[in-house]
């Protein structure tokens, strides 16, 4: 069983920044992929980015490559997801997100093994 909380999320105006951490609480989360997730008001929940095991992977939606960076912190336990030149379309609940699968450009939120309860990011324009 692996339990997720997210922080950081917040308000922001457009052009700006926020990092995101999840904090996994199983020990052996490092067996995990992670990843993040997120859902608009009135949209289903989107692929946003995710990480290998050990970090050295990661893939990225269309929207968000080139803005946002992904990491892990295997020895702090925490994962980030670096989102720079926000956007108001970037407004959505984000979901910290583990798989016992591998990493890839393909995952769907059937992929998802545990979820985080989300952060709310708010991004003015």
């Amino acid at each position: 069983q692996v339990q997720l909380v997210e922080s950081g999320g917040g308000l922001v105006q457009t052009g700006g920044s926020l990092r995101l951490s999840c904090a996994p609480s199983a020990r052996t989360w490092s067996t995990y992929s992670m990843g993040w997730f997120r859902q608009a008001p009135g949209k289903d929940r989107e692929f946003v980015a995710c990480i290998s095991r050990n970090g050295g992977l990661t893939y990225y939606a269309e929207a968000v490559k080139g803005r946002f960076t992904i990491s892990r912190d295997n020895a702090k336990n925490t994962v980030y997801l670096q989102m720079n030149i926000l956007a108001p379309e970037d407004t959505a609940v984000y979901y910290c997100a583990a798989s016992g699968r591998l990493a890839g450009s393909n995952w769907t939120p059937s992929t998802i093994g545990y979820w985080g309860p989300g952060t709310q990011v708010t991004v003015s324009s």
